[in-house]
Parts: structure tokens; C-alpha cells; sequence
């Protein structure tokens, strides 16, 4: 029987629709994907779930008391309406705060994982629209990489330009003799990139790594989060302690003189301050292997090993993201890059530092990059902004200061807040501290494609359609290939696109000309093709014809004409390719940073502090176990949880928790009981998972189970889902950054021996319907 086939995207991939839009539509892994991820194959039963949103739906007290009824936002029923009638109200709503408070009053909220379309992506859309109408309070930078984003520019490079250029699978494989990881490479973090992927590689790469004979060391307090298809040194550390064991590393380097003078004295700036701080003439404390050792648990001997062998050997230092996600989140990759430095091999084949092997398909990717199509976003008039972690903040303290980069800002009055893409009941800490915070602006907006947290603690949600039911472009960077997206299904209930729903508003608000120029979706499509057909045309990239690359299925990209090696024109030539840092130069002092005098993030080089909350700490005596909550291997954060694959691995309908035997046998603790999770800040129920493949000390308890409390009163209730954001905490990395420092974080576990109350996650809120009825 022959099936037609056209093509759709996901962060987790390409993927092929056979027979679109028929009741026998299925969805399959595209056909040369070497490692295809399971999870997009459940795309077709999340979207025709009961727990999708299917009309435009107003919480109850706010269609009734408006703005006066915030407080009981989540804890009242919603009323279905007609789509003119939420659009009129959303309206109306956003021209009178504008009106009265300006749009410095409106903040625009999006994390961007909403599509891997180019011109249906939320985050965009939503910028858009909001600029049109005269701006909005945005945030920078990202929950992962919060830490990175404004640290890397100062010590080498920005990491978006990092994460294009590190150096590739192909590159490693025939040069790279040792591969330190701090963090491992998780296999199951890189079944995804923005905007998708057409060829997953991580895993096929590191298992040619290893048959090359290239030696793995896994310096992680969770072992499953390398896999290179044969055994691997695994160093079992206290968690937030990487820093330590680096400045130990270097500090052999530097005593026994195995550190490159040469590319220290060519390449950087700063060392001599930083090995004073080694050799304990700042401080008094010489940071030798022994004075690792204690903080971090890791055997003295076996660092001096290993320092020796990083300097004898082509060495390749790896960092995962989760390490900046931290307290201090700026010093391990501060002490990354300075370890790399004084092993000197940056900017060849082989060697160097990567900052998240792992974090995402595209790094270590050998395909060319190339700049994809993009709607234009427009200007936004509003400088206000917020580092996207302190969301809470902006909330309960308008305008009072906050610090960033050197810099002191204040935090705007927010009086509404629209939300396209993303869940900030999944990204956020401190989930019951949100919660309340989330009742204080006077009116929140949503578009959202399922009943999520989210949408149940909105005022107005309309009901979006997931990239099943539009069309789009299939790019993404680093990729080999573009592709047609094709609609495979009906749009389900009254769901629309999200320009749709703009273009909605935009009519009602005066600004529909300039929010659509005049075109309808596909219209847009043709005209983002084309515009970026003509752009890359400059740079050699010659594309098909509009009508030629729709009808067709894919169109290859051309390859690049040699190897990636990350810094590798300014190991060439340093003066002709300086870094873009104050100096030119990779800066292992910054007297830049040192001069914006934080406490939390002092020196001007990457140094030791204590977490606020670690296995050394007096805390532990009372949450003896370090909480380490990663990102799940089932879905993307929390997107397709209530699909079957994610529900396939929960416990008795709960999220997993990993818990070594020791720490188990303690408690009376087995594979399959519920136990509850707690600490000062709160308590979730998780089912147990009893395995070696964590340290003792430590607990892991991935992220992205829907939040799902007892009740959404805002009172520390019990959190029935397995959601590690009710314990972990609402702490800036520092005044640098104010990233999030989710890793840090201690509780305490028991078997929970009363009746588990039922997980209502997954069910719809009073007064909506489900698909099913």
C-alpha cells in the first residue's frame, strides 16, 4: 500500500507523516537519522489528549470582577467563551493597562521552546506583537545557561558563538586522546536542539570515541549520564564541588611545571594572579589535590594522575551546563576555561574545553553553520528588563534595585503578563513562592496548547495548535539539510496558530498592518523563504525556488570544506583574530569583573566559595541528601509529560527519584515505594528508584513532572507529582549573573506510609470540557 509522506519538526527532530491529514495519519523517524528520539513519535496522541486545550477558556472571577479578583487566580473554575469574545476582553485588558500604567507594565513572557517552525515559534511571535503595540519588559538570557550568557563574553567568547564552533565529533575522534567530563555528555539532553535536528549524533560519536581507544572520564555524581557503549573511569563527586577538583588540577600543572607557559604568555592575561591564588599566597590556603580532596570526595592521588595526564596527552575538558545552574555558578566555568589554558591546548584538533558536549545536539556538530530565516521582531520601546531567573523578584518587589553585569537596575511595576511558549511552573524554583507571586500582577494572558500549570494559573487562555496542525520551515543550525513542514492533522477544537491569535488582537488594538504587513500564514512562510534565499545567496548558498523546495521533501545544505576547531583562527594568529574580550586575549583574571567588587563572585578569577547549601554545609546535618534535579530522558523540561512515553516511566504515576542503596537501606527505602521529598521550602511525592548509579549523598529527581500541589492555595502543600522545583530554591547564582541555582539544593527522603493522594496533573480544570466529552 503506498502511504504519501511529507515531513513535520520538533526539538526532537525530523520526522515523516504518512498519509497527512486522513484518519490513518502516522508519524515515523526520518529515514537517515542515525539515533531518531522516541519522543516525538508521541506527538500524534499528545495532540488529540484530554488534557489539550480545545476552546477559549476565562477564569471565572476575572470574567466577572476583572483585575479585582487576582488573588483567587488558580483556585477558581474557568468559563468557555467564544473566540470573540476572549479576544474583545484580552483587548480591552491591554489597552487599558498600557493607557494607565504604560507598557513598561507589561511583561512579555516566553521561553521559545514552543516550535520547530521558523515563523511559527512563540517567543517571536509574542515579541512581535507586543512590540507593535509599544513594548514590553523583557528578560535575558535563559534558566540553562543564566550564568553563561554574561560570564563567557568577558573571559573568551560569547557562548551562543561557543556552542557553533566547538570542535566536531569527526575532529575529536581523530585527535582527542583523553576526554575529561565534567558532567558527562548526556545523550539523552542532546535529543534535542532549537529548531530540531535531522541527524542525531551523540550517541554513534561517542561510541567511535571509544573503539578509537580514546580514553573517558566521567567526573559526575551520577554515572548514567555518560554512555559510551563500553566501560569508563567514573568519579563519583560531591555535587557543586567541580570547582574545587579543577583548581587542584591546575595547581599540579603549575607545581610540577606541566603547564604551557607558552600559550599562557601568547593567549591569555591574568595567570600570575591566579597562580598566586593556587599556590595559597591570597588566601593562605594552597590548593592541592589533599585540600580537593576533602571538599570533594575524589581520592588525592587520582587527581594528580590525572593532572599529569592532561598534560601529557591531547586533551578535550568538558563541562556540563547543569554546573553553572548553581550557587557560584560563574567559578566552575571560570575554573573550565582556566584549566584549559594552562594545559594549552585551545584551538586545536582534539583539545581545548567544551561547555556542553551533550547540552544539545548541535554542539560537536561537522555541518556548516549557516543563518536561517527569521521574522522580523520589530522595536521594542521598553528598556526595562530582568535576568529570566528573577521573575519572582520582579514580582513582589517593584522597583527596588537589582544588580547585573556590573550594573544596577530596578525592577518594573508589572501589571500583566503574557505568556507564549514555555512554562514557568516547570523552569522556575521555588514553585510555592511562585505560586503567590503569580497573584500579584492584575491580569495574566496565556496561549497554550494543553492544561498545564501554567495555563490553570492564568486569567485567559487561548487554546494554541501544536506544529502538527500548521505548516512551517524545518531549519536548524549546524544542520545538513531544510525541509517543507507539512500540516499532518486537523487543527483539534477551536485551537489556533499563535499569529493567528496575535493578528486577533492586533485588529482589535489598531495595529493589525504592521503586526501581519497584510499576509496570512502561509503568505509569511513564502516571503521568510525567499528573503533568506536572497540573504544567504551572498554567501554562496544556493537554495531552490520557493515553489520547488515546497513540493519537494528536503534540501541538502553544503558541507564545509574543512574540520571545526573552536578558537582555532585565533590560535593561528591572535593579533589578526583577537577574542572579543576586554583584552583580546582569554582573560583567566578579569580586572573587569574584579572591579564590579561582588562578594559572591570575587577575585576576578575563578575561585572556591562554599554553596549555600552543600554536603559540606552545617544543613546537611538536617537534609542530609544533595538534590540533583537534570533534565528527563522522556521529554524536553515538561513538554509531552502527559504523553505515554513519559508516563511509561513514573512510578505508580509519579516521577522517579534515584537513591543509592545505602541511603535507601537507611530509610527502609525499595524500588517502587512512594516517598516524599522535603525540606524547609516544601515536599513532593516521587516513586523510588534504588540504584549504584548515583553517590551515596545524593538523590536525583528529574525535572518536568507537571506541578501538581494538594491544593494551589499557596501555602507549603504537599506537591503530588514529583516536581523537584517544590524544594529546590529561588536563589540568584550571584550579583553577576542573578542566574537560577537550582543544583543547589539539600532535602531530606522518607517512605511515605499514608494513602498517596491521586495525581490530577493531567486533568482539566473545572468548567472546561475535555476532548472526550
Amino acid at each position: 500500500m503506498n502511504h504519501p509522506k511529507t515531513l513535520t519538526a520538533a526539538h526532537w527532530g525530523l520526522y515523516e507523516i504518512r498519509d497527512a491529514m486522513t484518519a490513518e495519519v502516522s508519524i515515523h523517524p526520518f529515514a537517515t537519522d542515525p539515533s531518531p528520539s522516541p519522543i516525538g513519535l508521541q506527538m500524534l496522541e499528545t495532540a488529540r489528549s484530554d488534557s489539550r486545550v480545545r476552546r477559549p477558556a476565562v477564569r471565572k472571577g476575572w470574567l466577572e470582577n476583572g483585575p479585582a479578583s487576582r488573588g483567587q487566580r488558580g483556585l477558581e473554575p474557568f468559563v468557555e467563551v467564544d473566540w470573540s469574545v476572549a479576544l474583545d476582553l484580552v483587548a480591552r485588558e491591554l489597552g487599558r493597562v498600557k493607557q494607565q500604567h504604560g507598557n513598561q507594565a507589561i511583561f512579555g513572557g516566553s521561553y521559545g521552546w514552543s516550535s520547530a517552525g521558523r515563523f511559527h515559534h512563540a517567543q517571536s511571535q509574542v515579541h512581535r506583537f507586543l512590540n507593535c503595540i509599544g513594548g514590553y519588559v523583557r528578560h535575558l538570557n535563559s534558566y540553562s545557561l543564566g550564568v553563561a550568557h554574561p560570564l563567557l563574553p568577558y573571559l573568551v567568547a560569547p557562548i551562543g558563538e561557543l556552542m557553533m564552533t566547538h570542535n566536531d565529533w569527526d575532529s575529536l575522534i581523530e585527535h582527542c586522546e583523553l576526554f575529561v567530563t565534567f558532567g558527562g555528555v548526556p545523550a539523552k539532553n542532546a535529543q534535542i536542539s532549537q529548531g530540531g535536528t535531522a541527524e542525531h549524533r551523540i550517541p554513534g560519536a561517542l561510541a567511535r570515541m571509544q573503539r578509537a581507544g580514546i580514553k573517558f572520564v566521567n567526573i559526575s555524581p551520577t554515572r548514567k549520564d555518560l554512555e559510551t557503549g563500553a566501560d569508563f573511569e567514573w568519579w563519583p563527586i560531591r555535587p557543586n564541588t567541580d570547582t574545587a577538583l579543577m583548581l587542584a588540577l591546575a595547581y599540579v600543572l603549575v607545581e610540577e611545571g606541566l603547564h604551557d607557559t607558552t600559550f599562557l604568555a601568547t593567549y591569555c592575561v591574568g595567570f600570575e594572579v591566579f597562580r598566586n591564588y593556587l599556590l595559597g599566597q591570597k588566601d593562605g590556603v594552597r590548593k592541592t589535590p589533599d585540600w580537593a580532596g576533602g571538599i570533594t570526595g575524589i581520592d588525592p592521588e587520582r587527581i594528580r594522575s590525572l593532572a599529569r595526564e592532561m598534560g601529557a596527552k591531547r586533551c578535550m575538558i568538558n563541562a556540563a551546563w547543569s554546573l553553572q545552574r548553581a550557587h557560584h555558578g560563574e567559578q566552575p566555568y571560570w575554573a573550565l576555561i582556566s584549566l584549559a589554558a594552562l594545559v594549552g591546548q585551545i584551538g586545536t584538533p582534539g583539545g581545548g574545553f567544551g561547555v556542553g558536549y551533550g547540552a544539545e545536539n548541535l554542539l560537536g556538530s561537522p555541518h556548516a553553520r549557516i543563518s536561517g530565516p527569521t521574522l522580523p521582531q520589530g522595536s521594542n520601546a521598553v528598556d526595562s528588563f530582568i535576568p529570566v531567573a528573577r521573575i519572582v523578584d520582579m514580582l513582589e518587589s517593584p522597583g527596588q534595585p537589582f544588580t547585573y553585569s556590573g550594573k544596577i537596575h530596578h525592577y518594573p511595576d508589572v501589571k500583566l503578563v503574557y505568556w507564549a511558549g514555555g512554562n514557568p511552573f516547570h523552569h522556575h524554583q521555588d514553585l510555592t513562592r511562585l505560586v503567590n507571586a503569580w497573584r500579584l500582577p492584575d491580569s495574566v494572558f496565556v496561549n497554550e496548547q494543553f492544561w498545564t500549570p501554567l495555563a490553570k494559573m492564568a486569567d485567559v487562555v487561548f487554546p494554541a495548535t501544536t506544529a502538527l496542525e500548521r505548516e512551517d520551515i524545518f531549519f536548524s543550525p549546524k544542520e545538513h539539510l531544510i525541509a517543507p513542514m507539512k500540516q499532518a492533522i486537523p487543527r483539534v477544537g477551536e485551537a489556533r496558530d499563535d499569529y493567528d491569535i496575535f493578528r486577533g488582537l492586533s485588529d482589535r488594538l489598531g495595529v493589525d498592518a504592521a503586526f501581519s504587513e497584510h499576509r496570512d500564514a502561509r503568505q509569511w512562510i513564502e516571503h521568510l523563504y525567499i528573503d533568506w534565499r536572497e540573504r544567504i545567496a551572498g554567501d554562496g548558498v544556493a537554495l531552490p525556488d520557493f515553489e520547488s523546495f515546497w513540493h519537494g521533501e528536503t534540501v541538502a545544505l553544503p558541507k564545509p570544506s574543512r574540520p571545526t576547531v573552536m578558537l582555532e583562527a585565533f590560535r593561528d594568529d591572535p593579533l589578526a583574530h583577537p577574542l572579543g574580550t576586554p583584552s583580546g586575549k582569554i582573560e583567566i583574571y578579569s580586572a573587569t569583573v574584579d572591579g564590579f567588587g561582588y562578594a559572591d563572585c570575587p577575585g576576578g578569577h575563578a575561585t572556591w566559595l562554599e554553596p549555600a547549601e552543600w554536603l559540606g554545609s552545617p544543613l546537611a546535618t538536617t537534609y542530609p541528601l544533595h538534590l540533583i534535579s537534570d533534565q528527563p530522558s522522556t521529554r524536553l523540561h515538561s513538554q509531552l509529560d502527559h504523553g505515554p512515553l513519559s508516563r511509561s516511566q513514573k512510578i505508580q504515576g509519579r516521577e522517579p527519584v534515584d537513591i543509592h542503596p545505602d541511603d535507601a537501606d537507611r530509610r527502609g527505602i525499595r524500588t517502587g515505594d512512594i516517598v516524599r521529598l522535603f525540606n524547609a521550602r516544601g515536599s513532593c511525592l516521587s516513586g523510588a528508584n534504588v540504584t549504584a548509579n548515583v553517590v551515596s549523598g545524593v538523590v536525583r529527581l528529574s525535572t518536568g513532572a507537571w506541578f501538581d500541589p494538594q491544593d494551589w492555595s499557596g501555602n507549603q502543600v504537599l506537591e503530588k507529582h514529583g516536581n523537584p522545583n517544590a524544594l529546590t530554591a529561588d536563589l540568584a547564582a550571584s550579583s553577576f549573573s542573578q542566574g537560577c541555582a537550582a543544583q543547589t539544593c539539600l532535602v531530606d527522603i522518607e517512605k511515605y506510609l499514608d494513602a498517596a493522594p491521586p495525581v490530577s496533573a493531567f486533568d482539566t480544570p473545572d468548567g472546561v470540557a475535555s476532548l472526550a466529552t
